[in-house]
């Protein structure tokens, strides 16, 4: 490149630290890729302090928080990229200008996803949300369960996070069930289907992992309907978005026992309201939106976007792409 590089990284202080996009994650990152760095001068706001300047010059710029109006003005940015996978923040993108190409960060999720699905799949299997709301009201029952090897896990999403999901079920011996909006097979799973053939599969499903991006097509994909389309004592867990499964559905069909049990990573409003029924209903756990992140997430990101601008830099197009008509 014969020009400065401009990039500008927009932090939220009220987001967790983990997230931060500071000076010092910066300095650690650019120590791993120095011949990239030191073509690229960096500025770093938080909540929109320094963000219309900075954008007067940027080329781009890696945020959490998005400040729709500013980033309108930006007459010189062409790139925006996510500190996550999901860009349902910024949906429909029909406000951004059609110079900007956004990218995520898919791709950084996969080994923490994996170990997250494992352990969710094998806690439900076992009856954990059972044995220690037992241990709780101090009550001794030997709860025996067969092996998971040989159960079928419907994985609703197949992108990175999907498929590292499918991979936590497939290290445990489990059929995998991809479900995509094409029904394009896919290696890692044992039988591919499309969106719209979901409901004849729901009945041989014991456990359904919903990995999906928010989207127009996913939000209420999975309704009570479906739910009980499943089989009686069948598994739950949502590490996509909210919207996406009915929440009162799943506390209805838990009190049923049509479901046995399930695992919620991702809320509506977070943190969850102490007042939400979720956080007491029988054989439900909440997890704080923990699944896919790793203690070092930001310099994951970092990592991800310096990928990135090697790829730009040397031949002008861009990983990681967000589809503006498809939300993902």
């Amino acid at each position: 490149m014969t020009t400065r590089f401009r990039l500008h990284l927009e932090n939220g202080r009220l987001r967790n630290e983990l997230f931060h996009l500071t000076h010092e994650q910066w300095t650690q990152a650019a120590a791993r890729h120095p011949d990239l760095a030191k073509q690229i001068d960096v500025s770093v706001g938080w909540d929109g302090d320094i963000l219309e300047n900075a954008l007067q010059d940027a080329d781009a710029m890696l945020a959490g928080p998005i400040d729709r109006p500013k980033i309108i003005q930006a007459k010189k940015l062409k790139w925006l990229h996510t500190t996550g996978a999901g860009v349902d923040h910024l949906l429909p993108l029909d406000w951004l200008p059609e110079q900007i190409t956004v990218t995520n960060s898919s791709g950084i999720h996969g080994d923490k996803t994996e170990d997250f699905i494992s352990m969710a799949l094998l806690m439900l299997h076992n009856k954990m949300p059972q044995i220690l709301a037992n241990q709780t009201n101090k009550i001794w029952d030997m709860i025996h369960e067969f092996n998971i090897r040989g159960k079928t896990a419907t994985v609703i999403g197949f992108g990175d996070v999907g498929q590292a999901a499918g991979l936590g079920a497939k290290r445990l011996g489990m059929k995998v069930i991809a479900v995509t909006r094409s029904g394009t097979a896919q290696p890692l799973a044992d039988e591919t289907i499309s969106v719209s053939q979901l409901d004849t599969v729901l009945p041989r499903t014991d456990y359904l992992i919903v990995a999906a991006p928010l989207t127009a097509d996913t939000r209420g994909l999975i309704t009570d309907a479906r739910i009980a389309l499943l089989p009686k004592g069948a598994g739950l867990i949502n590490i996509g978005r909210s919207p996406i499964v009915d929440y009162d559905a799943v506390v209805k069909h838990l009190a049923s026992k049509q479901l046995d049990g399930a695992i919620l990573d991702v809320f509506d409003k977070e943190p969850l309201d102490q007042s939400s029924p979720l956080w007491t209903t029988p054989n439900l756990l909440v997890t704080p939106h923990i699944s896919c992140d790793a203690p070092d997430y930001t310099q994951r990101v970092l990592d991800c976007w310096f990928a990135n601008f090697a790829k730009f830099i040397t031949t002008g197009q861009l990983d990681n792409k967000v589809n503006r008509q498809l939300g993902y």
